[in-house]
Parts: structure tokens; C-alpha cells; sequence
């Protein structure tokens, strides 16, 4: 009799429960306490909303963003004046705080001040230099590929030897011969990073050249250079642009590298790689900030420009238009 009055209540309490439960939403039950259908409605139009959004699209976006936070970067290094570049040494050797972001050094100056006038430096130098290095691979390129024989020979030995030379160690020796400081950084950085696009030209030519319509060009009595500047060079936009792009990076590492060897800027010049050459001597001191934000802020700078050159060539690509 104990075990059936026990089987009754059990029976009674289910039904209780199942009574209180019709008196809640199928919604909340399935999702949770205080989650209805509305909520349910708006993530669904939100993740709707985001899956319209292809590759392309999602591409574009970036690039507009990051060509922003370059051009942000470029202009407050110019209107940045020079007050946080003088020595203060009753400001030398601060923590991060409120009024100095990023600290200060050892003779006082704006940490912050510093690298956002590096970088400024850093994307000038970058742009300069990986310019000239692009617009010198696609003539080498062009002209290895539609000159002659011995003229091709010669491109790719140079090509070969120049590749084959260390990177580093190329870039030093030409930036001493041409003497050091801003010209020698920019002759050093062109002349070694104009090879590998200079490839891809050659080989992007080469194949222009077997297309009918290049021949039947040159058969409707159309002269070499009416070829190449109408059919040939257009074709050549997407692969020089994204080569710029991808040149930029390197460019800038190899100017900080440089100058924090000593063989780019002058000392004067508050460049990153001088800025993380001083730091050096002030991490055993435990002043780790002096090293720490500028090279986060190399790093995120390169890693930015890496991107855009990912979100172009994703543009430019014909294949990824209905992505």
C-alpha cells in the first residue's frame, strides 16, 4: 500500500509539472527563460543580413577601412607637431598613463608622439620605394619578355643573381656605397625588390604574346609599341597594382631593419627602427613599453597592408565574381 500511495503522489507531481509547463511559451521552453520568438526573428535577420554580404563585397569593405587607417596615420603624423620630440627630462622614464599613452623615454619624449611619426615615416619611405620598384619590374618585364633573345638571357641572370645574393646583406652593402641615410635607404630598397614582380611580368607577357588577337595585330601591319601599349599594358594593371601592394610591406620592414642596424635614418629622425634601437638599451631596466608599442604598431601597420593586398587581388580576380 506504501509503494502504491508513492506511485500516485509521483503521478500527481508529473502532472503538476506538465500543467505548469503548458502555461509557458513553446519558445521559452526550447530556448530559454526571458528568449521569444522575437528575439529569435531579429538574429535571424541579422545573420541573414550578414550572409548577403560575399567575399567581394567583404573585400571592398576592408579595403575602404584600411586605406582609411593609413591615410588617419599619415596625416596625424604630419599635423603632429614636434612638441612630444623634445627632450622634458622631468617627464623621462614614465609608465604608460592618461597623458602618455605609450610613456616616455629616457630624455623625456612622447612615446606615442614617436611612432605615430615613424609609422607617418615608415609609409612614405614604403611608398616611395616600392613605386619605383614596381614601375622598374614592369619595364624590365616587359622588355625581357618582348626583346630578344640574349636581352631575356640577360634579364633573368640578373634576376637570378640578384635573388641569389642574401637579402639583408645586399640591402647593406648598397646602402653604403650609396651613402648611407635617406638616399641610400631607397636606392638599397628598390634595387632588390624589383625581382620577383619583375617575374611575374615577364611570365604574364609571355603569355599575352601567343594570343590571336596579339598576332593578328601585328598581322594588320599594327607597330610594336601600338601592341603593347593597347594590348599588352592594360592587362598588366591588376598584377602591377597588387604588386605594389604586396612590395609595400617588405619595403617598410627593410627600412626599420636597416635604420635599426644603422645603416637607414640618420638618429635625428624619429623612425621605428631608431626608436627600437634606443629601446634596447632600456629593456634590462624594465622599461618595456620603449620596445613594446612601437613594434606592436610596426607589426599591426604591415600586418594591415598584407590584408589590402589580399582584399585586391581578391577584387581584381575574375574567378571570385560570384562569390
Amino acid at each position: 500500500m506504501h509503494i502504491e500511495g508513492g506511485s500516485h503522489a509521483h503521478a500527481h507531481a508529473v502532472e503538476h509539472a506538465a500543467g505548469a509547463g503548458a502555461g509557458v511559451g513553446a519558445g521559452e521552453l526550447a530556448l530559454g527563460p526571458g528568449v521569444g520568438p522575437d528575439a529569435v526573428i531579429g538574429a535571424g535577420r541579422r545573420f541573414a543580413l550578414l550572409g548577403n554580404i560575399n567575399r567581394r563585397k567583404l573585400a571592398a569593405i576592408l579595403t575602404v577601412i584600411i586605406l582609411a587607417i593609413i591615410l588617419t596615420v599619415s596625416v596625424a603624423g604630419v599635423l603632429l607637431g614636434d612638441k612630444g620630440l623634445t627632450a622634458d627630462f622631468s617627464q623621462k622614464a614614465l609608465a604608460p598613463s592618461r597623458e602618455h599613452p605609450f610613456g616616455t623615454d629616457l630624455l623625456g619624449r612622447d612615446v606615442a608622439t614617436r611612432t605615430i611619426k615613424g609609422l607617418a615615416l615608415s609609409l612614405f619611405v614604403g611608398v616611395s620605394a616600392s613605386a619605383v620598384s614596381a614601375v622598374l619590374a614592369v619595364i624590365v618585364g616587359v622588355c625581357a619578355a618582348l626583346g630578344r633573345g640574349w636581352l631575356d638571357h640577360a634579364v633573368n641572370w640578373l634576376i637570378d643573381l640578384t635573388m641569389g645574393i642574401p637579402h639583408t646583406i645586399l640591402l647593406i652593402l648598397i646602402s653604403i656605397a650609396a651613402g648611407r641615410g635617406w638616399r641610400g635607404l631607397l636606392i638599397g630598397v628598390i634595387v632588390t625588390h624589383w625581382t620577383g614582380l619583375a617575374r611575374i611580368i615577364r611570365a604574364e607577357v609571355l603569355q599575352l604574346r601567343s594570343q590571336h588577337y596579339i598576332a593578328v595585330a601585328g598581322k594588320l601591319g599594327r607597330s610594336r609599341w601600338w601592341v603593347m601599349t593597347r594590348h599588352i599594358l592594360p592587362h598588366l594593371v591588376p598584377q602591377f597594382l597588387v604588386g605594389l601592394i604586396l612590395l609595400f610591406p617588405h619595403a617598410i620592414m627593410h627600412e626599420s631593419g636597416l635604420t635599426f642596424l644603422g645603416f637607414g635614418m640618420p638618429p635625428e629622425q624619429p623612425a621605428i627602427g631608431i626608436i627600437l634601437s634606443e629601446a634596447m638599451r632600456s629593456l634590462s631596466s624594465g622599461m618595456w613599453w620603449l620596445a613594446f608599442f612601437p613594434g606592436l604598431a610596426l607589426v599591426i601597420l604591415v600586418l594591415l597592408i598584407d590584408k589590402l593586398g589580399e582584399c585586391v587581388k581578391l577584387l581584381f580576380n575574375p574567378h571570385s565574381a560570384q562569390e
